[in-house]
């Protein structure tokens, strides 16, 4: 049948006309699309290195054609275990921020790539590393871009050297490819949904704004469980680089169903703009109970509460059929 979306929210319909179902992509994770000059491109890592597909209709992401946009070397503290790569267009050139480490998950850090130019595709050179002056274990690296202009990266990280739980930090950044400053952390698993699995998990932080409002969309808990999930921290103060300004929602705002195991790892894409556009939440699961790091790409519609908050409604099931996008973005918003 048709999705109808979440009722009251903003923007949200049934949408009548073609349907797809989920999976859009059969085997697949931590997955990040953006909407760039009338196209969609979704990046990935490979492993050992990042590649990219692009389309003129988001549900057919995983079909378009693939461009290896860059390999890591032989070997190195960058040539191995390349995750969750993340495409960000910062000032008319693109920046792709990756984590990797050496082949030894305690040396994982995040590095970054630079386009050329303004071509999503590359070329793309090799920067360097980017860290906070600690340089501990990092991973699921994003920029926040204030409207006054101001940059700053938001990460999943540990508080030492040991892996006992992830925490979310946030540093200010001078520009693209420095932080500089303190680290702060916004965010520690507390509730009983962060903390299945060991260790205690918060990561995959993604930005989302609208309506004037800032938020963190992270994933909590293992991500190898059935019980990863989505919460929500809101900016609720003026200053991003005070923990105290970010308040976290007490329950997932995304979660398993008794058909759907291990949602997380957003990303978003508004298809459309003005009151015609509608937003789309891109996201893995587990492709069955209990498969673990066995997942699947979904993709689905989202709306806003009254008061300015993202609400996604339950992960549809498999198979179920939803209406596709029916605007074309043309350039990112």
């Amino acid at each position: 049948m048709i999705l109808a979306l979440l009722a009251g929210a903003e923007s949200v319909r049934e949408m009548a006309g073609p349907t797809f179902t989920n999976p859009i992509i059969a085997h697949g994770q931590d997955p990040w699309v953006v909407a760039h000059g009338g196209r969609y491109y979704y990046c990935y890592s490979t492993g050992r290195g990042i590649s990219v597909r692009a389309s003129d209709r988001l549900e057919l992401i995983g079909e378009g054609e693939e461009t290896v946009l860059w390999s890591t070397p032989d070997s190195g503290p960058y040539s191995q275990n390349v995750w969750a790569p993340e495409m960000h267009r910062i000032e008319g050139r693109w920046y792709i921020y990756f984590a990797a480490d050496d082949g030894d998950n305690k040396n994982h850090r995040m590095y970054v790539l630079r386009s050329a130019g303004d071509d999503p595709v590359g070329p793309y050179t090799f920067v360097g590393k980017v860290a906070d002056k600690t340089d501990r274990w990092a991973i699921d690296g994003t920029v926040y871009r204030s409207d006054a202009g101001a940059l700053y990266f938001i990460w999943s990280g540990w508080e030492g050297d040991v892996n006992d739980r992830q925490n979310l930090y946030i540093a200010s950044m001078s520009d693209p490819v420095t932080v500089v400053g303190e680290r702060v952390l916004i965010s520690s698993p507390g509730y009983d949904w962060e903390r299945v699995g060991d260790p205690d998990v918060n990561e995959g932080p993604t930005v989302l704004t609208r309506h004037g409002k800032v938020h963190v969309i992270y994933s909590a808990s293992g991500s190898w469980t059935d019980d990863y999930c989505l919460g929500r921290l809101t900016l609720e103060g003026d200053d991003p680089l005070r923990a105290g300004s970010w308040v976290k929602h007490d329950e997932p705002v995304f979660a398993k169903t008794g058909q759907v195991f291990g949602p997380g790892h957003a990303s978003f894409v508004r298809v459309g703009d003005g009151a015609e556009g509608v937003d789309w939440i891109v996201y893995h699961a587990a492709r069955s109970k209990g498969s673990g790091w066995d997942r699947d790409v979904r993709l689905q519609p989202f709306g806003w509460d009254g008061a300015g908050n993202p609400e996604f409604g339950e992960p549809v099931t498999a198979g179920e059929r939803v209406g596709v996008p029916t605007f074309i973005e043309r350039g990112l918003r």
